[in-house]
Order: structure tokens, then sequence, then C-alpha cells
């Protein structure tokens, strides 16, 4: 449908004349004629009954009338929902179920009033977040900045970074089911089983090195039938375990009686910056960085095992 068209409708319904209605449109008297007469002949019906002092409603018009009204306003909030001076602070997390979502939901608990646009963009490429992040489409992502080495590429700001704990997860059939806590070292004979991670992303090099340095096997699930589908396998798998996040989300049924058992001597961490542009003009971005240097606090242990890569220069974290 032309909106122009229904723009054109809903002056001349206000107005009660067409030369009126272009006035305020900036058009001929003639071209309100034409959005009008294309608008009645897209609907197959009369919007307006003619009269010598103008015109009138019909009872069809009087009906569409309501909802043309509504479409501008979809209109005008769709236009809004991108503009970056009136557009909802935008928000990449990843992933809805890891730790920077976490993070985002007690941020909106505490500042309701700020709206929020929440997205996902793909983790396994990292540029593309990056990009968004330049061009202004994004106003904060979070990235392991495994590229730069933990440093904030040009034009990029990175606040503290969000280290994310490793737990086992396991059905109640695995022979570590039981186990209270774990080592790495105890995970060597036990296969851990992970999505598919092209080996440049960085997932991929944070699980290859870790891999490496402890003597691990890590298999990827393939096909990736997604999350629920990998928690019933574990499920009932004597065998099969994998790596989750401490501030990580995983739903299952009672009976999977899944287990999230922590990771020792050393755990493993998945370092993750929050980054945003040197530029954003966001009005609520200060207020999301200041939540978030109020969650930095020191870390309470210091056996943690991080990928070469991984700037961790200053003992502190940021708490989902």
């Amino acid at each position: 449908m032309d909106l122009d068209a229904v723009r054109t409708f809903v002056a001349v319904a206000d107005t009660g004349r067409f030369q009126a209605a272009g006035d305020e449109l900036a058009l001929t008297q003639q071209a309100v004629s034409k959005r009008v007469a294309a608008l009645e002949r897209d609907l197959g019906v009369r919007l307006f009954v003619r009269g010598p002092k103008g015109v009138r409603l019909s009872v069809d018009g009087q009906a569409f009338l309501p909802h043309a009204r509504e479409l501008l306003r979809v209109e005008n909030r769709a236009v809004a929902s991108v503009l970056p001076a009136s557009r909802a602070l935008r928000v990449d997390v990843v992933n809805r179920r890891i730790a920077p979502a976490v993070l985002l939901q007690a941020f909106h608990r505490q500042h309701p009033e700020i709206d929020l646009d929440v997205v996902t963009l793909p983790l396994l490429e990292g540029d593309e977040a990056l990009a968004a992040l330049a061009d202004g489409t994004v106003d904060l992502t979070f990235r392991a900045l495994a590229a730069t080495a933990g440093r904030a590429p040009a034009g990029l700001r990175a606040g503290p970074a969000l280290y994310d704990r490793h737990e086992l997860l396991v059905g109640p059939r695995h022979p570590l089911a039981d186990r209270r806590q774990l080592e790495l070292a105890d995970l060597v004979d036990h296969p851990i089983w992970m999505f598919p991670m092209p080996p440049a992303s960085e997932p991929g090099a944070y699980y290859r090195e870790l891999a490496a340095n402890f003597g691990l096997t890590i298999d990827s699930v393939a096909p990736n039938f997604g999350n629920e589908a990998l928690l019933a396998e574990l499920a009932g798998s004597p065998r099969l375990a994998t790596l989750v996040g401490r501030g990580s989300r995983y739903l299952w049924p009672a009976t999977y009686d899944l287990r999230r058992i922590p990771v020792v001597a050393p755990t493993p961490v998945y370092p993750l910056y929050p980054l945003w542009s040197a530029h954003s003009a966001h009005e609520a971005l200060p207020t999301l960085l200041a939540f978030l240097r109020s969650r930095s606090q020191p870390d309470e242990a210091g056996d943690l095992w991080l990928p070469t890569w991984s700037s961790f220069t200053a003992p502190t974290i940021v708490r989902p």
C-alpha cells in the first residue's frame, strides 16, 4: 500500500477539501486527487463523497480512517527505530543464553526507563560486529578481541572484561556426574562436545588453545540441531559432556537431571570485552557504561586460565 496515498487520504479527511490537503502536503490539488483516486482503486471502494462544499467520508472511508492513522503511526515508529538520535539503545549480546544477555537484563531492571533494542550478531564473524559499531548501527557489543590481544581496535573503546568461568555440563550417567568440582586434568579422558567453530573465529581460537594446553579432546557436534537437542543427548549419555559459562542460562526438563560442575585448578575463562565506538552519540550509552563499571570488582580467585592473546592486565571482572 502506498503510504503517501494514505497520508494524503488522512489530510483530505482532516481538512475536508482537496485544495487544503494539498496546501498542507505541498502538493497541487490535481496531485492530491490522483493519489486519492489511486488509493480507492487499490482498495476497490469509494473513500469520499464529493459535494459542492467539499468532500466527506463515505461509510468505507469512515471505516478505513482509524486504520490509516495507525499505518502512519507505525511508519513513524519504524523510521524512528533506525535513527540514532531517537532509536533505542542497541546492544549486541552475542547470544541470548550467555552472560552478556544476563548482564543486560540486570541493567534493564535497574533502568527500565531506557529503551533497549537487544540484538545478536554472529560470534563467529567478529568483523561484522566491529563494523556495526563503527557505522553506528550498534551501540555496544561484547567480543573476545582475539585478533588484537584484548585491545580495542582503532576507533573503538573497550571496558573491563566479563570473565565467564566455564563449568562442565553432563548427564546423570556420566562418570563425573557426582563430582562437586573438577580439575582440567580430570577431563583428559572424557570427550567434550562443542558446536562447530571455524578455527580462525574467536571461540575456535579459544578452544583450540585450551585443548592443546591441557590435552583435552574437543569434538564437534554435527549436524548442529541446536541447544535443546544437545541437552537431550547429554541427558542420556554415559560419555558425552560439554562446557558452558557459569553466567549462561540453560533450561531443561527435570527428568534430564543434568549437572553443572565447576572446573578448577585452573578455571578456564572466556573473556568478553564490552566494546563501543569512540564517536558514539547515543545519550543512554554513558548510563550503560556506568552500570558495567559498577559491576566490575576484584576477582576473588586468581587461579584462572585465559588464552595467551587475552589482555589479563587487571584483576577485575564484570559480574553478570
